[in-house]
């Protein structure tokens, strides 16, 4: 029987790379495929892991109506986490993420053998979603968006209080605070920490309809309106605007008139990302874990095996073997939410290194 570098046999293994993404051969089931599929688990709801096109969804029960609102018509089976089922003899069942909304890690179990397929997910809290639970496993399949020791979150609070202090700041001014974050997870997260009382909340059209799916998951947000809803423009002066980055620079920003913008992104750990990106302020907000995020929810598995899939892989992949651990890389297609990312992610350099801000 063929084995890897490792010593794995890989006829052994629960999960497999395919051209269609990874693939579950005893069951007969991808996980987050980038193309077409008959049977199609969905860790979560961005693009780079819920794709149009497959026959068939399998998806956590809190995820549906941000599913729906992504993808439209799909055939679509939903798990509340913990809750298993059985496919083609193989167990399965959805566990928290913390990521986003319905956000789920898969755990397959097949003759004696656990793997848990993460997707993306953070361990810090969150109050829009349900947070990480580890699962047990022998293999754990990881993401290393972050994998760089330099990056290192902030607790919520205070970057919430610093994104209130500079919108105030601006109202004073009679300045709109225009906001630049993902209009999936990142948006309503921010919401969640808003002081409404500094002013009107306005929302990009690519933001509020996921802003209801949330409400509709009985996720507490505050109030927020539409461009098309601010019937006294004088508002937008006092107003904090949430958008997605692909409107920067557009023609929909004309209406605000003198404004201050911002970036929310774990990428803002950087300051050279700050200058490449041009803008006003960056707060340092992810919903992916940090370093310390990352080999805590991958100990807590007690995995004897680690797969990385997207990332940093070959620094997270050395230090993880440098750890003892046997580790490896899947090369996948999962990344980037194409439509919202105003570039390429910063890769980290020795000049990036030596000028990110301190962390606790």
């Amino acid at each position: 029987m063929a084995t890897d570098a490792l010593g794995h046999n890989r006829h052994d293994d629960l999960i497999v790379l395919r051209p269609e993404g990874l693939y579950c051969p005893a069951g007969d089931f991808h996980i987050d495929p980038w193309r077409p599929v008959a049977r199609a688990v969905i860790t979560h709801a961005h693009a780079d892991h819920a794709r149009t096109g497959h026959a068939c969804y399998l998806a956590a029960a809190p995820a549906e109506g941000v599913l729906r609102a992504r993808l439209g018509t799909i055939s679509l089976q939903t798990l509340a986490y913990g809750e298993s089922i059985t496919v083609n003899g193989v167990r399965v069942s959805l566990h928290p993420a913390g990521h986003v909304l319905g956000s789920a890690q898969v755990r397959v179990e097949h003759q004696g053998q656990v793997w848990v397929a993460s997707g993306d997910y953070k361990t810090a809290p969150d109050a829009t979603c349900a947070p990480f639970e580890p699962v047990p496993c022998h293999t754990f399949i990881t993401e290393s968006t972050f994998g760089l020791p330099i990056y290192r979150w902030r607790p919520d609070a205070e970057v919430f209080a610093a994104i209130n202090q500079w919108w105030a700041g601006n109202a004073a001014s009679g300045r709109a605070s225009v906001l630049f974050c993902y209009s999936f997870g990142k948006a309503q997260r921010i919401l969640s920490g808003l002081d409404a009382s500094i002013g009107p909340i306005v929302t990009h059209g690519a933001v509020e309809p996921l802003n209801r799916s949330y409400r509709a998951a009985g996720v507490p947000l505050p109030e927020t309106r539409l461009v098309s809803e601010v019937s006294d423009k004088q508002d937008f002066r006092r107003a904090l605007v949430l958008a997605p980055p692909s409107a920067a620079g557009s023609t929909w920003m004309r209406r605000f008139g003198d404004y201050s913008d911002a970036f929310a992104s774990g990428w803002m750990q950087l300051r050279g990302g700050r200058r490449r990106q041009g803008y006003d302020r960056g707060f340092v907000l992810s919903d992916h874990a940090d370093w310390p995020g990352l080999h805590a929810a991958i100990a807590a598995t007690g995995c004897e095996q680690v797969i990385v899939t997207h990332g940093y892989v070959p620094i997270m992949v050395r230090h993880l073997q440098e750890q003892g651990l046997a580790a490896r890389a899947f090369a996948t297609e999962f990344g980037s939410d194409d439509n919202e990312l105003p570039s390429p992610a910063p890769s980290a350099t020795a000049a990036d290194a030596s000028t990110a801000e301190a962390a606790p």
